[in-house]
């Protein structure tokens, strides 16, 4: 099936395979919309997976998919970016890396680079049923959207690189999801998407130093440093996603 949306700010162009469809997201939906039923209340799904996955993508579609499948609740889907630190504080704060001294706007993307605190916060209202505002992260803007969203739904999906870091700070965040999903996918493939999508808006020289300098080393601690969720899917070079057992 192919699936057009607007992502942060970006036209996107995806494709999900029936067999995608049929034997991974429609079986996790229904698997949702049981947990909710049994439960009685609202549910918290967490999907962490490294830049470049396509999460924002595939949660975005499994939101639509959830509104035209028959016997399965819609789902209302938010990301973590509308959390990281506006660009004046990122300019303005510095941190050391390789005992260099450098703006944090260098390695925007990093956990360094979120209010942990804030996010903690409003995912803390999230899981406890309350109706809230979320914000989201408009990449043309270089900056959150404050309020942009009304969460409301009695089951949320959140997806971020970092919901299942294994990190002080942020491995307790998990303890507020009902149910997590991590998506793996090779570091070549990533980085191939990585710089194809900082391509769109930098020279290429640069997307290609910027992406192997900050994005690919989020990703590989995203790969290598996030705990094991209650379903593992792993993405290939063709876009297809494999359930590991």
């Amino acid at each position: 099936m192919e699936y057009n949306a607007c992502i942060n700010g970006y036209d996107i162009q995806a494709h999900y395979s029936e067999q995608n469809i049929e034997e991974i997201f429609i079986p996790l939906l229904k698997r949702l919309t049981k947990m909710q039923q049994e439960k009685g209340r609202r549910i918290l799904v967490m999907l962490a997976a490294p830049p470049g996955a396509g999460k924002s993508t595939l949660l975005d579609f499994l939101e639509h998919l959830s509104k035209t499948t028959e016997g399965v609740k819609a789902i209302q889907t938010i990301g973590m970016d509308g959390f990281h630190h506006y660009q004046d504080y990122l300019l303005s704060h510095d941190t050391v890396r390789d005992g260099r001294t450098i703006k944090l706007v260098e390695i925007k993307g990093a956990p360094i680079t979120f209010d942990l605190e804030a996010l903690e916060e409003r995912i803390r209202l999230v899981a406890s049923g309350d109706n809230c505002d979320w914000p989201t992260y408009d990449r043309n803007l270089h900056n959150p959207v404050e309020n942009a969203i009304q969460v409301t739904a009695d089951i949320v999906l959140l997806e971020g690189n970092y919901l299942l870091l294994d990190e002080d700070g942020w491995r307790n965040l998990s303890d507020y999801a009902d149910y997590t999903i991590f998506i793996s996918a090779d570091e070549d493939l990533l980085r191939s998407r990585l710089v194809e999508r900082k391509a769109k808006n930098t020279p290429l020289e640069q997307a290609k130093e910027f992406v192997e300098k900050s994005d690919m080393r989020n990703a590989i601690e995203v790969l290598h440093g996030s705990k094991k969720a209650d379903l593992n899917l792993r993405i290939n070079s063709d876009g297809e996603y494999e359930n590991l057992i």
